[in-house]
């Protein structure tokens, strides 16, 4: 809970700055790439999670790392201010936060589509077309794959799933043969 109003609380500030100084996209993008490669490093969560590790070194290994995935000067003052305040750990809470209001800002939400096997660029492009006219907003898709579902596709917008996987039809049929 704590985590996530901190995160807000910055990602609120960070929007500011990015509109101010017209960065906002490149800002957005910045962040969540490094939390993104935080998250998928073992080494960089033990660098930040550590508090054996002194501020000095985890500043100074996050410097590398904003210098080499080429983040903007905004992004890196980010980091090390959140390093500086021992906020490391809601990185990737405040790229959430950060992403979520730069979409609600510019009327876009995000539909996580996930199928059995991969789709088609037409099947997403339609897809997306029903999505933009069911929400009455532009629809970024994000696409998973999971084999479990059998067949289908289960899409989630928001607070909203659409499941139409072979998997969730038959789970129905079952309850409907077998009532508890």
């Amino acid at each position: 809970m704590i985590g996530s109003v901190v995160a807000r609380r910055y990602a609120r500030a960070l929007i500011d700055l990015g509109v101010e100084t017209n960065t906002l996209d490149a800002l957005v993008r910045d962040i969540t790439a490094i939390a993104e490669l935080v998250d998928q490093n073992a080494e960089l969560r033990d660098v930040r999670d550590n508090p054996q590790v002194p501020i000095g070194a985890r500043k100074a290994v996050f410097a590398e790392v904003t210098q080499r995935l080429g983040a903007g000067q905004m992004a890196k003052n980010t980091i090390m201010l959140l390093a500086d305040n021992g906020r490391l750990r809601v990185l990737p809470a405040i790229a959430r936060a950060l992403r979520e209001e730069a979409d609600r800002r510019a009327g876009i939400v995000r539909a996580q589509v996930t199928s059995a096997t991969p789709l088609s660029d037409a099947y997403v492009a339609r897809l997306q077309q029903v999505l933009e006219a069911r929400f009455a907003r532009k629809v970024v898709v994000q696409r998973t794959v999971d084999p479990t579902l059998i067949a289908g596709v289960v899409t989630r917008v928001g607070d909203t799933i659409i499941d139409g996987s072979v998997r969730a039809r038959l789970n129905e049929l079952k309850s409907e043969l077998m009532p508890q």
